[in-house]
């Protein structure tokens, strides 16, 4: 006897057998995804708002991102670094966003302020003040690995080409952030060791320090990452620094701060003879001026083991007159600050008051910078941070404290 098969269950079956195959494509293509995505997915899911923009106030607003994976710094490593920013984003865009998202490195005028100092129970800090414009904020911190550090730094996300005006939302926003560990401007890892970097103004104006040998390359925010990964002590860092072509990004000049948890730091300068001759960036030699060996630099300087910064080279005779030191009055005001009590303050907090004391908005500016973005007081003995936004020193809701994750 011959059974007959209704057309309608014909194509019940037809429909059914497709959606199967489409089901375990899309389960494939699921899997593959996670499977080469699923830190930069994991990453992108804990970025979090903070706290909230204020135009009124010049306030952008203020992330955090747990970074997971290693985010191919190893591999930026193994490949030489990069002598470019050009070259950064290439590598950024082809490992951690795999082509989708374009990118940029915008230029910048940054003035800062930075200090070492220590409490009466033996704490070492390292504070700093990022002074520019309005911008949005990012908390960044990585994880621990072989060879590698866990750390908590801070980032600017308009060096991402992010609109400075808007808050961070959308897929391909939260993609573009994926980069932010290549590019701190301070932070602290689970050694203890802390740095920084800051403006410089070299030749006369602002010319870029690209040094070319056969050294692989490194540029100026990837300098610190790599501190923050793999130095273990100053000595360290100065070393990684050492072992490097530094090619300044931005198209301007900078220069860095490092200290670690047993008090020494050192302050790393590429510098050529002279402001007025110091013209070729690709001349500059590194130049390390350690915080127990500094006693050239100054009368202040040799009378303490701290050590402070801010945006112009402080090796003796480079310039003409102190009026040619961008920020040269807000070195001497810190200085003053330190020297009161040689460079012992009570806590975290008296760190931070003495930012506050050469915060931008408050201080007689010698440049475009109309705010202090952050104010950050790292503690290198029990690796945390005080973090102030925008000045907003003391305020209720607006000092926060993170911890590296060890």
């Amino acid at each position: 006897m011959e059974t007959t098969v209704k057309p309608k269950k014909i194509w019940k079956k037809i429909l059914f057998g497709v959606l199967a195959a489409v089901l375990a494509l899309l389960l494939v293509l699921i899997t593959a995804v996670f499977a080469l995505w699923h830190n930069e997915i994991f990453s992108m899911a804990s970025m979090k708002l903070l706290r909230e923009r204020d135009d009124s106030h010049m306030d952008g607003a203020v992330y955090i991102m747990d970074v997971k994976g290693g985010f191919y710094l190893d591999e930026f490593v193994a490949q030489g670094g990069a002598s470019s920013d050009a070259e950064l984003i290439s590598f950024i865009t082809g490992n951690i966003t795999r082509g989708l998202i374009p990118m940029s490195i915008s230029e910048s005028e940054i003035a800062c302020s930075s200090f070492t100092a220590e409490t009466p129970e033996g704490d070492r800090l390292f504070a700093r003040n990022y002074d520019f414009s309005k911008t949005n904020t990012c908390i960044v911190r990585t994880q621990a690995s072989e060879g590698r550090h866990a750390s908590i730094s801070t980032v600017d996300l308009q060096f991402l080409g992010l609109d400075v005006e808007k808050n961070v939302e959308g897929l391909a926003k939260r993609i573009t952030c994926l980069a932010v560990p290549y590019i701190p401007l301070d932070g602290v890892n689970d050694a203890g060791v802390a740095c920084g970097i800051y403006m410089t103004y070299q030749g006369g104006d602002s010319v870029p320090t690209d040094q070319r040998t056969d050294r692989p390359d490194i540029t100026s925010t990837t300098l610190l990452r790599l501190i923050l990964d793999y130095a273990d002590s100053v000595e360290e860092a100065v070393e990684i620094a050492s072992s490097y072509d530094l090619h300044d990004s931005a198209k301007t000049s900078y220069h860095y701060m490092v200290a670690d948890a047993s008090g020494r730091s050192a302050i790393l300068e590429w510098v050529g003879k002279t402001n007025d001759t110091d013209t070729d960036g690709t001349k500059r030699e590194l130049v390390v001026t350690y915080s127990d060996e500094d006693s050239h630099i100054g009368v202040a300087e040799a009378a303490s083991d701290v050590q402070w910064i801010t945006n112009f080279i402080i090796q003796p005779d480079y310039y003409g007159s102190d009026g040619e030191k961008a920020g040269y009055d807000r070195y001497q005001r810190i200085g003053e600050e330190l020297s009161r009590t040689e460079g012992v303050v009570a806590d975290e907090q008296e760190a931070m008051d003495i930012l506050a004391v050469v915060g931008r908005r408050t201080w007689n500016n010698d440049d475009n910078n109309s705010c202090t973005v952050h104010s950050a007081v790292y503690n290198l003995t029990d690796k945390s941070v005080l973090w102030v936004p925008n000045e907003h020193y003391g305020e209720k809701g607006a000092v926060y404290r993170f911890e590296v994750d060890r």
